[in-house]
């Protein structure tokens, strides 16, 4: 299935700004059941110097700084991208999870040694005692580790509501807890508290999911999100994703631009900037699904 993404943020400021400096993941990662067929950045200004690499965790992380004085700033990304459907283990076939653990503390394979950085505390998913807590019901002893997970992600869903007025981005994961209520990036936050708070590797997946109008209406422009899931690992598998905010494991509508522990990590854009005083941020989103050429006759 082939998406294309426009993702445009604009920046209005009180004042003007002399000199900014940014990074940003807006282009979507390349995995196995994804490909991207082409990724652009925009920029107005137009910056002095932009440049990209991949990061740490093997996302395109693009930077650029605009030295010119601007009290306006938009930054559009476009990109064409091809998701196949991703092969799902037999939930109940999987590894015990304390085998998991234990396996991951034994390998010295480099992809499990990489998975380990993810059994660590982030800056937005400390080791929280009351994660742990709400997590190990749903890991019995010797339970398959994919169907423990598999149900963390169903209470997620079933017992905190989606609100996306009661958090922001400082919102610490114990009010989200204590409140019940939040948005994806806190419902993956939760789950990767838990999951590392019992001794499991997960991680952070930033993207989006296609969102279709009801039937018979047309779809609203820029009405769509950057959205948020996890993924945990398992030795000899690799990574699988769950999306607690949908109750399901991602497919092809799910499209990844970057993973890594947290939110923070994979912020879509942020930077500094000198002067400016107040500002308005405006974040537009589209994906449209791109329909395949018909064969000709």
């Amino acid at each position: 299935m082939r998406f294309r993404v426009h993702h445009v943020t604009r920046y209005r400021y009180e004042q003007p700004v002399s000199l900014c400096h940014s990074v940003a993941h807006l282009k979507p990662r390349e995995q196995p059941g994804q490909r991207t067929r082409s990724a652009h950045i925009r920029v107005d200004p137009w910056p002095a110097v932009a440049r990209e690499h991949l990061d740490f965790f093997g996302n395109r992380q693009s930077y650029f700084s605009i030295q010119q004085s601007h009290r306006a700033l938009e930054v559009a990304a476009t990109s064409e991208v091809e998701v196949t459907p991703r092969a799902v283990p037999d939930l109940s076939r999987s590894p015990p999870w304390e085998r998991v653990i234990a396996e991951l503390r034994e390998s010295r394979e480099p992809e499990a040694l990489a998975a380990r950085i993810f059994t660590l505390p982030s800056a937005y998913v400390p080791l929280d005692a009351a994660a742990a807590d709400y997590a190990r019901p749903s890991f019995a002893p010797g339970r398959p580790v994919l169907e423990a997970v598999s149900e963390l992600m169903g209470r997620i869903y079933r017992e905190l509501e989606y609100d996306p007025h009661f958090t922001t981005v400082a919102t610490p994961l114990s009010e989200v807890l204590a409140h019940r209520r939040g948005v994806c990036q806190d419902f993956a936050h939760l789950a990767l508290a838990g999951l590392r708070g019992l001794g499991l590797p997960a991680r952070y997946v930033s993207g989006y999911l296609e969102t279709l109008p009801p039937p018979g209406q047309p779809k609203l422009q820029g009405s769509d999100a950057s959205h948020a899931w996890f993924a945990v690992f398992l030795p000899r598998v690799g990574w699988i994703d769950f999306d607690p905010t949908n109750d399901q494991v991602p497919g092809e509508q799910h499209i990844t631009t970057a993973v890594g522990r947290d939110f923070q990590d994979v912020t879509p854009l942020r930077g500094v900037f000198y002067g400016g005083g107040e500002h308005d941020l405006e974040v537009a989103v589209d994906v449209d699904r791109i329909e395949p050429e018909p064969v000709g006759g």
